[in-house]
């Protein structure tokens, strides 16, 4: 278990800042304190809690919650396909293995080092990252009912720099320039046309593109 949380330990640690930025912003979003570890523990989804809490503030229809959810986490769709999921033993195993598959958890699950990883050490490296989200999730709802929104300013790009990060390790590992060119593309063509809904637009885009590019592959 050692040699995992040194794999962990480098992204996890990042999950305090961000869980922390997530709790201000459920604070200040007029919510309690404790919606920020349950969205945390029950969401479990990075940008997608983000979002809910916009959503939920504001009264959001359900169906707008619903389309939204389907596009951001639309994703985990094409991470299903190579993630070691047949490596992990157990009913119940593999629903917790489903249910955790985060970017980060899918990044560490298909390195080279993770290769050998059996049930045991992927359910470790999973429960890992899902209890340091919690955790920052639950210290930044804490501490953001006694600090002004005003001296947290920056701190709600952290999650877009971890993306960042994880985007250049995935590409090192897998150099696919086209699958990079077509990220950009989507992303400012998204920002160019529909600024105000750049994120789920860019998604569903690519979305759209991949499944158009392994459709041409294999016709």
């Amino acid at each position: 278990m050692r040699r995992v949380l040194t794999m962990v330990a480098p992204l996890g640690l990042a999950f305090i800042p961000l869980g922390m930025a997530l709790g201000f912003l459920v604070v200040h979003a007029g919510l309690a304190w404790w919606w920020a570890p349950v969205f945390a523990g029950v969401i479990y989804a990075g940008s997608l809690e983000f979002l809910m809490v916009v959503l939920v503030a504001g009264g959001a229809p359900v169906a707008t919650v619903a389309l939204t959810t389907l596009v951001v986490n639309s994703r985990h769709i094409f991470y299903a396909l190579s993630f070691p999921l047949h490596r992990v033993r157990g009913v119940a195993a593999k629903l917790y293995s489903t249910y955790t598959l985060s970017d980060e958890a899918y990044a560490v699950g298909v390195s080279p080092q993770a290769q050998g990883w059996t049930t045991r050490p992927i359910l470790f490296m999973q429960l890992m990252f899902h209890l340091l989200w919690v955790t920052g999730a639950a210290l930044g709802g804490v501490l953001g009912e006694v600090l002004p929104i005003d001296r947290l300013v920056g701190l709600d790009f952290a999650l877009t720099a971890l993306f960042v990060v994880l985007g250049i390790e995935a590409y090192r590992q897998r150099p696919d320039p086209l699958t990079a060119v077509l990220a950009v593309l989507c992303a400012v063509g998204a920002w160019l046309v529909v600024p105000g809904q750049m994120l789920v637009c860019a998604f569903a885009a690519f979305t759209a593109m991949l499944l158009l590019r392994r459709r041409t592959r294999h016709a």
